[in-house]
């Protein structure tokens, strides 16, 4: 969720008036940064991934699921462990927006060798075994994208109820007690984004219209003016905070590279959000979307109604287009300035400031568009900084900027270099489809850099496909602009032995096309050689090891099968599980027995008792300690 302070947290008034503080010294603390490190070269591939779970609890008696809010019970375990042996433990743990969610990561980054990616999927059983050594009989600790039921009636155990009148989320929903209490910058988000916005956040999903859909869909639009009668209304930071992802950030070799992997990453973000798509259920209905990315997005959107354009500037300085929340506007690298076709909203008096400490345009611009935000938390503890040491200033704003990809520079004092962090993936049911993702990108990310490719397309494409990947059965059905020629002058001739017969014509070469998730992953004849042979070219001229080819090549094969449409996202798989289930009433209600019957399925899934073709096609391994290459045993 980004980064967590120590403190006494402000109050919105008192947040509001330091707001011009903050943005000030962060800019200093980003310039200082900077000067100290952007000679910093050398830096080897490090990576790692991020996975939030959500805790389940099953009463079996009335066939109810409910999320279980002992995440801060967990944690202090989980935790304690980390403290009293920080260089020995395999996982670290951090807690996340909600009660019931925890967030696990790898005790180690891993490296720059193809064996590592023997040991990502060991890693993730552990963690999760790890957790679920600490769960009551009755829990599960489940990587799902979104609880169907969040906002139902009693969807917690212990049992709570919203307080719309109250002073936190003031949900009709979703009550204050979900909100993770170990903590306090988490409920201080939830009120001073609200008050910074001035009202509710709103988000409106399109429900799923089925033969007996009933609309309005219930009455939250007799009740708040923001609700739309033919749309699941959510009214709460918990709906989108509350959902779960999968991320993965890279250390590049010099602060160059990394611009490069923040760039060419950014045309599949949409790709990989449609690939993954696990959320289509919310408020107990079935909605029109699979994703979570508007969800939360909106979840967030301090926006006042002068920044959305409801209202003439006045009280603000611009309009923004976007929340918070949401994709990348400008790409970094030289190659790609000539991609940024929309609007870069900016402060000219920080991009100056930026400017005359010799930061380059397009690195300047992307920091003061970041710094057009408010801070939305701050404790009084850190408002007064050495900015020559310290970087919170810099970090508030830029870790509540969540987009697409994230540009990351070294923490002071660290022996970590430059990353991106790459943010669209939805949360997958298995520590299997986890892992293949993972590898799969971490394989890209080597195909980019090796192969000198250039997938850079206009942004305000990336955008539009942000866009289309969210919507209903997206991975098979929708169409996606991308670049058709991705060689470069410098593109070795293996890459254009790879792409050969599927280039454009030299008129065409800086146009896009659109094509299908399976024409992107696994190709389109004489447009695009698909990413999955371009990872094969590629590792057909490295030395890989009889194991670790094996495991890519499982791996490899879900990734087609998936995007081929041969096996369902898990999206799909849950809207059919719904919709074909006894108790289903073609009213697009996930009841509290399909709830029930759905997570218990999910679990099964993951633990391996019950098979399941449809999401995984056969392809599932078990990767134990015992397959693990000797030399990284001890740190995995």
């Amino acid at each position: 969720m980004g980064l967590l302070t120590e403190g006494t947290p402000l109050t919105w008034e008192e947040t509001k008036n330091l707001a011009q503080h903050v943005r000030e010294h962060g800019i200093i603390q980003f310039i200082n940064i900077y000067r100290k490190l952007k000679e910093r070269k050398g830096d080897v591939l490090k990576w790692g991934d991020e996975i939030e779970y959500v805790i389940v609890k099953f009463k079996d008696e009335t066939k109810e699921a409910k999320v279980s809010l002992r995440a801060e019970d967990l944690l202090s375990i989980l935790n304690k462990k980390e403290q009293d042996d920080p260089d020995g433990v395999k996982s670290l743990w951090r807690p996340e927006f909600a009660a019931y969610m925890i967030e696990g990561t790898p005790g180690k980054p891993y490296g720059g060798t193809l064996a590592h990616f023997n040991v990502v999927e060991s890693n993730m059983k552990m963690r999760r075994k790890e957790a679920s050594e600490l769960l009551k009989p009755d829990e599960s600790i489940m990587s799902i994208t979104n609880f169907p039921r969040l906002g139902c009636p009693n969807f917690t155990d212990p049992p709570t109820k919203p307080s719309p009148e109250g002073d936190g989320s003031k949900s009709l929903f979703f009550p204050d007690e979900a909100v993770f209490s170990g903590h306090p910058r988490f409920m201080n988000l939830v009120r001073n984004i609200r008050k910074r916005r001035g009202e509710q956040v709103a988000i409106n999903l399109p429900i799923f219209r089925d033969k007996n859909t009933k609309i309005p869909v219930d009455d939250s639009h007799k009740i708040r003016k923001a609700a739309k009668p033919d749309c699941v209304y959510l009214d709460a930071m918990g709906f989108g905070m509350g959902c779960c992802c999968l991320q993965l950030t890279f250390q590049a070799c010099n602060i160059e590279e990394a611009r490069v992997l923040y760039d060419q990453l950014t045309p599949l973000s949409p790709i990989m959000l449609a690939f993954t798509a696990a959320s289509p259920a919310y408020r107990g209905f079935l909605t029109d979307v699979d994703c979570r990315w508007n969800v939360i997005s909106g979840s967030v959107d301090c926006r006042t109604e002068e920044e959305r354009g409801l209202k003439p500037l006045k009280e603000n300085k611009f309009v923004i287009k976007k929340s918070r929340y949401d994709s990348i506007d400008s790409y970094l690298s030289a190659q790609g300035e000539k991609y940024n076709d929309i609007e870069i909203l900016y402060n000219e008096e920080d991009y100056r400031k930026l400017r005359d400490n010799g930061i380059d345009h397009l690195l300047a611009q992307h920091i003061a568009h970041l710094f057009i935000r408010d801070t939305v938390s701050l404790f009084s503890e850190k408002i007064n900084q050495n900015d020559e040491e310290d970087t919170d200033h810099f970090e508030n704003i830029q870790s509540t900027n969540w987009q697409t990809m994230r540009f990351k520079p070294p923490p002071p004092h660290s022996t970590i270099g430059w990353r991106v962090e790459f943010r669209a993936c939805e949360a997958q049911v298995t520590d299997f489809e986890n892992a293949a993702i993972v590898c799969f990108i971490v394989l890209v990310t080597r195909v980019i850099l090796s192969y000198q490719l250039n997938f850079l397309i206009p942004i305000s494409k990336v955008d539009e496909n942000l866009q289309n990947a969210q919507k209903r059965n997206a991975c098979k059905e929708q169409k996606f602009w991308f670049r058709k020629d991705i060689t470069t002058d410098v593109s070795p001739p293996e890459a254009n032995r790879c792409c050969a017969g599927a280039s454009c014509e030299p008129k065409d070469c800086d146009l896009v096309g659109l094509m299908t998730v399976n024409e992107v992953i696994n190709g389109k004849p004489g447009v695009f050689p698909g990413l999955i042979p371009l990872v094969n070219s590629y590792l057909n001229g490295m030395d890989v090891d009889a194991d670790t080819h094996c495991t890519i090549q499982q791996y490899l094969k879900f990734i087609q099968k998936r995007a081929s449409g041969e096996i369902l996202t898990a999206a799909s798989f849950i809207r059919k599980f719904v919709t074909e289930h006894p108790d289903y009433k073609h009213d697009s209600v996930v009841s509290d027995i399909i709830n029930y019957d759905l997570l218990k399925r999910l679990k099964d899934i993951e633990e391996g008792t019950k098979p399941c073709p449809e999401l995984l096609g056969g392809t599932t391994m078990s990767k134990t300690k015992e397959n693990i290459p000797h030399a990284l045993k001890n740190d995995y």
